[in-house]
């Protein structure tokens, strides 16, 4: 099925009053934007980026959004949809960058293709452990609502359908709450991990010195 462009919402949104309750962290605010603006974000990410991992990609960005309405970057309410397509389009560039930079690091100068060295050593596998273990910390402290979104759809690969039916909840709130609490995890992790991995290279700098 083909995707629409962004439609223009109209002017009976109470934008400064959406702001404001999204800003109080109102849940049925988050998912009055979200219903906003879903199907252009998806235009946009679909125009440039192709179908793949698009639900995620407008979960991840609706977050993103989320967050930055909370921080206070928004300082105009009435401009909300210009704001959300800001985000958008940066978070599309980002992603192009990152996957142009993955694509170059696996070719030498002359063109031909690397051949990663499989080899692990047992400092990186000790990190590797060590990583997984701070991540299964993460995953027990977090609420048991996020907990059981993640547990269900990444660990037990739970369908989404099933999933709704057995919290009670409808696709939108299942699609805002699996992304606030993947965000939350993936947050939680990079701060622990880069910590854990700062650690483990001034160990490794005492022992050669």
């Amino acid at each position: 099925m083909a995707v629409e462009p962004p439609q223009n919402p109209g002017e009976q949104v109470d934008w400064a009053g959406l702001v404001a309750r999204i800003q109080a962290n109102d849940p049925a605010a988050q998912e009055e934007l979200y219903n906003l603006f879903s199907r252009g974000i998806k235009f946009l990410i679909v125009r440039q980026l192709g179908r793949q991992d698009i639900e995620d990609r407008v979960h991840d960005t609706f977050v993103i959004v989320v967050q930055a309405i909370q921080r206070g970057d928004l300082r105009e309410p009435e401009r909300l949809m210009g704001f959300v397509r800001t985000i958008v389009r940066r978070q599309i560039s980002a992603f192009i960058e990152k996957n142009y930079m993955k694509r170059r690091d696996e070719l030498d100068v002359d063109g031909s293709v690397k051949i990663a060295d499989r080899q692990i050593g047992p400092e990186e596998q000790a990190i590797r452990v060590q990583n997984a273990q701070i991540m299964e910390e993460i995953l027990r402290e977090c609420s048991r609502r996020d907990r059981e979104i993640l547990t269900r759809f990444y660990l037990l690969e739970q369908s989404q359908q099933q999933i709704c039916e057995e919290m009670g909840l409808n696709d939108t709130q299942f699609r805002l709450l699996k992304s606030r609490a993947k965000q939350r995890f993936s947050d939680e992790g990079r701060r622990r991990m880069a910590k854990n991995n700062l650690k483990s290279f001034f160990v490794r700098k005492r022992a050669v010195s």
